[in-house]
């Protein structure tokens, strides 16, 4: 066991190292009057700044955790160490010589773990620098390196190294320097074999990750040889220092830049962000085998200070899996108050590849805010959907509109339900927002648990067909459209002599509401409603036989006994009918085709925009009919 540090030691580090300094490592600090600073705290959560520095004093104080300190206790807070550990760390920093009360000057090995740890990467980090820098077997990695427009100083700036292909090179060197086999194991930077620790990397590209205060906690290590079994990357497995979902790589390099001028470049791999700075961009930084998520988004926020003008930009490929990430990455979108965009270069290149094909200005041309990643996520939506259709549009809608809901802005929240309207087609662009408006509704009234489910009880844009097949009775009670529907099936259930021959023209897509869907396909399967004139037992028969389901066949067993509204049911009443269903078919299809028009604009293929416009004419001049003359215009 270490002894207890001189008390004149402990005294020393604190003057040694000024609190703002050490502090701000971790998050931007701003003049907050009287001498004091501050910025967001890094012990919870928080929107605006309520963490105070005073550089005077030599203290923290949050006044909204009620976190508070000096120099050591905040590195203690900070990174979870013990109070010897954070004196050690500091002393380390300053150059300060510690001493201790029992067991005089400190050996190593009494050093805290967390420190040992540290040291040992550190160690590690300069062993595989000098192999690269020297060593004949690491050719293979300098051609890599240089093969992605890389040279030698680029590898020293950012300290990659190369892991001998040997099974114990590091091992060995490390014990060398006084570290026994347990703190090598508990670093990460060997494995158990069989005949004792084995290096975890060996024949590999090593680029060190740092945490925010520069410390060397992991490696990212690249294969290079064919015969290597392992994965193209390796990463350090989780350990007491390291954690892949807490720390960036870059972060180091980059974090002043990124307070300075209150944007952050996120892209994929170690390579990019080594072109992204060598081209300029230095704030560039990378998540490190993981997904970007929660704690990464904390770090950056601590920096960006969320402020309005703050930037987030994500490059991905454009490919499948880039696509993801950025769907991914947009789930945690409205965990900053920074906006976010998203960068995808031209034919799917990285940014180091990019920057080895056009040079240094395109990778900095790359990363200007080009698309909001709110948009990019729509637009990966309702790509998937038939825009051309009713069900497309409202399926689309469905999907896309408690995205927009969860923007907190509410002014932002009505111009993205606005632009979404536009993507969609539908010209009827306070439907979308009074849509969007009411599942934000619903996310708050549930708490800020995401909106409530789409298919309970939300309104379908232009009457389209609910996802989930209700019953009847709720259907008629709640909504006119679908009770002419029903009435009109019943007709040609009970009365298909009143309906036919026009009935059996109607479509399956001129019945917005699924279940009359279904009930209108299995009578078209019967032989329709004019075979119902033929023999009428036998006709309710095929069509409930015609039924895809027991739901179906009930719901046909139903209107064939249920009561029509009107007492006196004759030609005039089911002409009504008809008249009614078609006429809203027609509308909605008017309203298709405006949609349709919107979108191509006035950059749309002549002959395409002649035919689209004709057959509006055509629709319109129906509907004219229709209204006019009633039944005889069918």
């Amino acid at each position: 066991m270490a002894g207890r540090i001189n008390d004149e030691d402990v005294k020393a580090v604190r003057d040694a190292v000024p609190i703002d300094a050490v502090v701000s490592e971790y998050l931007q600090l701003r003049n907050a009057g009287g001498g004091n600073l501050k910025g967001l705290c890094p012990f919870h959560d928080e929107k605006s700044p309520s963490f105070q520095v005073s550089p005077s004093k030599g203290l923290f104080h949050c006044f909204g955790c009620q976190e508070g300190g000096d120099t050591i206790t905040f590195v203690m807070k900070v990174d979870h160490l013990t109070f010897s550990e954070s004196v050690e760390r500091l002393a380390a920093q300053a150059g300060i010589t510690l001493r201790y009360e029992e067991g005089g000057y400190n050996p190593a090995h009494q050093r805290g773990e967390r420190i040992r740890l540290v040291e040992a990467h550190k160690v590690a980090a300069d062993f595989y620098v000098e192999q690269l820098a020297v060593s004949p077997e690491a050719d293979i990695g300098r051609k890599f390196l240089a093969e992605r427009g890389f040279d030698q100083s680029a590898a020293e700036h950012f300290s990659v190294g190369y892991s001998p292909q040997g099974w114990d090179h590091l091992t060995k060197y490390l014990r060398g320097k006084g570290f026994s086999d347990k703190e090598i194991l508990l670093s990460g930077l060997a494995q158990e074999g069989r005949r004792g620790p084995i290096d975890r990397f060996r024949g590999r590209l090593m680029w060190p990750i740092r945490d925010i205060g520069g410390e060397v906690v992991g490696f990212g290590a690249r294969k290079l040889y064919e015969s290597d079994n392992g994965p193209k990357y390796l990463n350090t497995p989780d350990t007491a220092i390291y954690k892949k979902s807490q720390v960036l790589y870059g972060i180091d390099l980059a974090k002043k830049d990124i307070a300075k001028s209150s944007r952050a470049v996120v892209v994929e791999g170690y390579t990019d962000v080594m072109a992204c700075h060598l081209a300029g961009v230095t704030t560039a930084i990378a998540t490190c085998g993981t997904a970007f998520g929660t704690d990464h988004i904390k770090i950056l926020r601590r920096l960006l200070m969320d402020n309005g003008s703050a930037r987030v930009i994500f490059t991905f490929d454009g490919d499948a899996a880039g696509q993801k990430a950025a769907l991914r990455a947009f789930e945690d979108d409205q965990k900053f108050a920074a906006e976010t965009y998203i960068a995808i270069a031209p034919d799917n290149m990285d940014p180091c590849e990019l920057r080895l094909a056009k040079g240094d200005e395109a990778v900095a041309d790359l990363v200007q805010p080009r698309t909001p990643l709110f948009e990019f996520a729509l637009r990966q939506i309702v790509v998937r959907y038939d825009l051309d259709t009713p069900a497309g549009r409202a399926s689309a809608l469905d999907e896309a509109a408690p995205i927009v809901a969860r923007i907190k802005n509410s002014g932002a929240q009505h111009e993205v339900a606005v632009q979404l309207a536009g993507m969609l087609g539908i010209l009827d662009t306070q439907f979308v927002v009074k849509r969007v408006a009411q599942l934000a509704r619903w996310a708050r009234d549930r708490g800020g648990k995401g909106p409530a489910p789409t298919g309970g009880g939300g309104q379908q844009p232009y009457d389209t067909a609910p996802r989930t097949p209700t019953g009847g009775p709720a259907l008629t009670l709640r909504n006119p459209v679908f009770a002419t529907e029903r009435e009109l099936l019943k007709l040609a259930l009970q009365r298909p002599e009143l309906v036919s021959p026009a009935f059996d023209a109607y479509g399956v897509d001129e019945f917005t509401a699924a279940p009359y869907a279904a009930v209108r396909e299995a009578i078209i399967e019967a032989g329709g409603a004019e075979y119902g004139l033929q023999d009428a037992q036998d006709y309710l028969v095929r069509v409930r036989e015609a039924a895809p389901d027991d739901a179906v066949r009930a719901m046909v067993t139903e209107l064939a006994v249920e009561a029509i509204l009107r007492r006196t049911v004759d030609e005039n009443y089911a002409g009504e009918q008809l008249v009614t269903v078609r006429r809203r078919a027609v509308v909605r299809r008017i309203h298709d085709i405006q949609g349709a028009l919107t979108r191509l604009g006035s950059h749309g293929d002549s002959a395409e925009l002649a035919a689209v416009q004709n057959e509006l004419w055509v629709l319109q001049q129906y509907d004219q009919a229709l209204q006019v003359h009633g039944a005889t215009a069918l």
